[in-house]
């Protein structure tokens, strides 16, 4: 069943929300719209023209709706509440839609308890955190009940001591103030609920500055036992406010986010700062499943982050990556949720730049553990070669792939990368690396040439050896993939034609820009299902050959940049070259020493000191 084209003027030049609709009626795409004529005009072209995954999701589409609001900030809080009801399976989804832990503080019961928790949130109790794990909220909260004594037992133990007018062991450790036997005074109890919540949002000094007092005050009036139990109170609070991370200033309330992506997902790292103290954590993994660009891509992350107001509330700042293209409209609801200015904005210097890339890092870690864990999995791996035989129509699963990439800059320094996987697992003891000897200037299909045929070549040789003498390449792929696109894979089909393998060695092609896969003799990519594991695999072999190849490119060329600078310092042989880049930690540690430093070294002449010297950074008349 083909989408239909509605009326262009049945539709509003209006602010909203659109849903792209299935024939069974099931809602398959939300979007949202400034101007609900303008944007759906855009679904409504030629699909050549249209983005790969927006295509197919135009193509499974029956019918599209539409529901019209006041404006931008209406339209996006309307767009959230239909992804959360519907779910459609063409929006951007949680991968690891895992539930993480929040202290909570049970504010609406008689006696308000601290607990960590899990899953979705109940009326009457403040959340703070998220946290990223659970063992090291649970230590913080052990160490805080010598300081904020409240009850952490359940309803019905409370009950039951109640009844029996005694109370547990935490009151008799100093643990529990002992509400359930009348030890504390309603008052002050909820005091000690909102000294708690007011420390664990990040406005600790009142509590640290309070038992500093009580101690000295205790010690000045000979009372050593009472200062030596506050001692160790505030040895705990301390202990507490050391996991609270000092990041910025006393007043600042700021969200960090960081976002690292490939083409199909995108892992997100979120640090809430309160009070200048990164007070919780938040950090999931998007499948994309459209086509985003980094900015589409934020906007998804807040909107994930954003739908309800955080456990530790609104922050007066976000700091992102880059800016979505809606960036006013994002600041107007952060605006109205927090009932004053918030602003969204990208740190260019200073402490909040060196933060973000700091959550920047936590979010590349994740994405590495993330990939990790789906390709270390038996089963996953299992899967992936048998997708991967039936999409591609090889003879056997591929338990050998070998992944060719191509890394220069501006045609200098051309190097050639294979990484090999064997049983879905990567074998770094068999990747190899080439340096390009007869490609001249900017040509990655002359470079392939030349890596393909030296790489099979020798296996042709090593295969004709008996099997005791061969060596490294004496074994054939049974997939052989190339990093790019038609042209890439017409340039492997040539060489192994010419070398006689096309029926032992089968080729195909990631192109990185969709994600498509291409093999020999048929025009349009094969379909390869997306979130699939055999995508998945092909996608971690070529990123970890343009890794291999981007590594060895760097070595190349800052060895050649080394050399070109030191080889003319007269009394600079290689002895002291090698030993002088060792102590410096290579050219960039040397550039950055004084010649006082280099004059230091009792095994470098002061003469050939001066000389280095003068080669990195000029002569004294140069630098005037």
């Amino acid at each position: 069943m083909m989408l239909e084209r509605p009326p262009s003027g049945s539709i509003p030049d209006a602010p909203g929300s659109y849903q792209f609709l299935d024939p069974d009626g099931r809602v398959i795409y939300v979007g949202k719209a400034r101007s609900l004529r303008q944007r759906l005009a855009n679904y409504f072209q030629s699909p050549a023209n249209l983005p790969v995954r927006t295509a197919q999701m135009v193509a499974a589409a029956a019918s599209v709706e539409w529901i019209q609001v006041a404006n931008e900030v209406e339209a996006l809080m309307l767009e959230y509440s239909l992804i959360k009801e519907h779910r459609p399976r063409f929006n951007v989804r949680l991968v690891d839609d895992k539930s993480y832990p929040y202290l909570a503080l049970t504010v609406a019961d008689e006696w308000p308890r601290p607990m960590v928790v899990r899953g979705r949130r109940r009326r009457g109790t403040r959340y703070f955190g998220p946290y990223a794990h659970a063992y090291a909220i649970r230590e913080t909260l052990d160490e805080l009940l010598r300081t904020f004594p409240l009850r952490t037992c359940s309803d019905a133990k409370f009950r039951r001591h109640e009844r029996q007018g005694r109370p547990c062991l935490l009151f008799h450790i100093e643990k529990c103030s002992g509400p359930c036997v009348g030890e504390v005074e309603r008052g002050d109890y909820d005091q000690l609920v909102g000294d708690l919540a007011r420390f664990l949002e990040g406005d600790t000094d009142p509590v640290v500055h309070a038992l500093e007092e009580q101690m000295a005050a205790a010690s000045a009036a000979l009372d050593f036992e009472t200062a030596a139990r506050v001692r160790d109170r505030l040895a705990a609070v301390r202990r507490a406010v050391e996991r609270q991370q000092m990041v910025g200033g006393r007043s600042e309330d700021v969200d960090v986010v960081g976002v690292v992506e490939d083409p199909l997902e995108a892992s997100a790292q979120v640090f809430f700062v309160r009070r200048g103290r990164v007070v919780g954590r938040l950090g999931f993994v998007l499948d994309k499943v459209m086509d985003l660009d980094p900015g589409q891509t934020v906007a998804a992350v807040l909107e994930e982050v954003y739908g309800e107001e955080p456990a530790v509330g609104w922050p007066k700042e976000v700091l992102v990556p880059v800016l979505p293209e809606d960036a006013a409209v994002y600041e107007e609801y952060l605006t109205a949720g927090r009932g004053s200015r918030v602003r969204l904005r990208v740190p260019q210097r200073g402490d909040k730049r060196q933060l973000a890339e700091t959550v920047e890092r936590n979010a590349a870690d994740a994405f590495t553990r993330h990939r990790l864990r789906r390709g270390s999995d038996h089963n996953s791996r299992a899967r992936a070669l048998n997708e991967l035989q039936e999409a591609l129509g090889l003879p056997e699963a591929p338990l050998r792939i070998e992944c060719y990439d191509m890394s220069h800059l501006q045609g200098s320094d051309y190097v050639g990368s294979m990484v090999v996987l064997e049983d879905g697992l990567p074998r770094p003891s068999e990747y190899r690396r080439f340096r390009l000897r007869n490609v001249t200037g900017n040509d990655d299909f002359a470079a392939m040439d030349e890596v393909l045929r030296r790489r099979f070549s020798n296996y042709l040789e090593e295969s004709a050896r008996p099997a005791s003498e061969r060596g490294r390449f004496a074994y054939p792929p049974q997939l052989l993939l190339v990093d790019g696109g038609k042209g890439q894979l017409s340039v492997a089909v040539r060489v192994l034609a010419d070398l006689g393998l096309t029926e032992e060695v089968p080729a195909a092609a990631l192109a990185k820009e969709f994600e498509q896969v291409f093999v020999p003799g048929r025009s349009a990519p094969v379909e390869v299902r997306r979130g699939s594991e055999a995508l998945f695999l092909l996608q971690r072999i070529r990123d970890e050959s343009h890794r291999f190849a981007l590594g060895y490119h760097r070595q190349l060329r800052g060895r050649r940049m080394t050399e070109s600078v030191l080889d003319e310092v007269p009394g600079l042989g290689p002895r002291r070259r090698e030993r002088l880049l060792a102590e410096f930690g290579g050219l960039r540690g040397l550039r950055r020493a004084g010649l006082e430093d280099l004059v230091a070294r009792s095994w470098l002449p002061d003469v050939v000191a001066v000389a280095i010297h003068e080669a990195l950074h000029g002569t004294a008349g140069d630098r005037g």
